[in-house]
C-alpha cells in the first residue's frame, strides 16, 4: 500500500474503533506528533514513517499547485494542503474526507 491508501484505511478502521481514533486525535499534543501518529499507526497495522507522511504531503501539495493557473508562482496559495498528518486530523475529527463536509 502507498501511503495514501495507506492513510485511508487507517482513518476507516479509526472510524469504526472509538480507542483508535482517540489515541491518533490526542497525538497533536505529543511533543513529537507525527512521529507518535506513525507509531501508533504502525502498531495499529498500518506501518507509516515521519518522512513518507512528510513527502506524500508535500508531493500532493506540488501537484495541486503545478494543476491550478498553469502552476506558476502566481497560483493560489493552498494553505495547509502540504500537511498529510493535519488534513488527517481534520478529516478524522470531522469524521469524514474533505470532499463530505
Amino acid at each position: 500500500m502507498n501511503v495514501e491508501e495507506t492513510l485511508e484505511a487507517l482513518r476507516r478502521k479509526a472510524l469504526h474503533d472509538p480507542a483508535l481514533k482517540d489515541a491518533l486525535l490526542a497525538t497533536k499534543n505529543h511533543p513529537n506528533s507525527l512521529g507518535e501518529f506513525c507509531r501508533i499507526s504502525t502498531e495499529a497495522g498500518f506501518p507509516l514513517y515521519d518522512m513518507d507522511v512528510i513527502e506524500y504531503g508535500e508531493s500532493a501539495y506540488a501537484s495541486m499547485k503545478r494543476s491550478t493557473n498553469g502552476g506558476g508562482e502566481n497560483s493560489p496559495l493552498l494553505e495547509g494542503e502540504d500537511d498529510a498528518y493535519e488534513m488527517f486530523l481534520y478529516e478524522l475529527g470531522t469524521e469524514g474526507p474533505l470532499g463530505c463536509l
